[in-house]
């Protein structure tokens, strides 16, 4: 059986989009407004749920799976151990400062690396407690699929100008 995008609901295909690291909703929501022609809300609402997923199960699932490695690997404890105590002492000062927003301005940015996946590893280094940077990471987002919707629309509207 040959597996072929076409045969993907576009709601669902959006969805999956979103939830590819890098990639992420300021993939989807181009994708979904210029070649799916969703409407903008619809665009937009699972957009967000879609790059969300992920970002949950690394905040619940990082934690614990790094722990067990700890124990049982002394590769993987030199590790994590060199990595949490570098980051955090290297930039724990001006995070602790501004750990909120600095999350949500880090995940709002529409740029390659700057969304919901890395902000999760982020808070994961950091020792952010998994519901606080949910709610920091669940606006960075929001606010990134705002921006993302925004520019999709006047590139859009650029392109129709242009060609008229």
């Amino acid at each position: 059986m040959d597996f072929s995008w076409t045969n993907i609901p576009y709601q669902l295909a959006t969805f999956l989009i979103a939830m590819v690291p890098v990639g992420e909703l300021r993939a989807a929501i181009p994708i979904a407004l210029g070649t799916y022609n969703m409407g903008i809300a619809e665009t937009y609402i699972i957009s967000v749920l879609g790059n969300l997923v992920p970002v949950v199960a690394i905040l619940w699932v990082l934690e614990p799976v790094s722990g067990f490695l700890m124990r049982k690997s002394r590769l993987f404890d030199r590790f994590f151990t060199w990595l949490f105590n570098r980051t955090r002492r290297k930039y724990s000062k001006r995070f602790e400062k501004y750990t909120g927003y600095a999350l949500i301005g880090f995940v709002c940015i529409p740029l390659p690396v700057t969304g919901g996946w890395t902000g999760a590893l982020i808070s994961f280094v950091f020792g952010i407690p998994p519901r606080k940077a949910l709610l920091d990471i669940a606006i960075g987002v929001m606010i990134a699929g705002v921006i993302v919707t925004i520019i999709s629309q006047t590139v859009g509207y650029v392109r129709f100008i242009i060609a008229a």
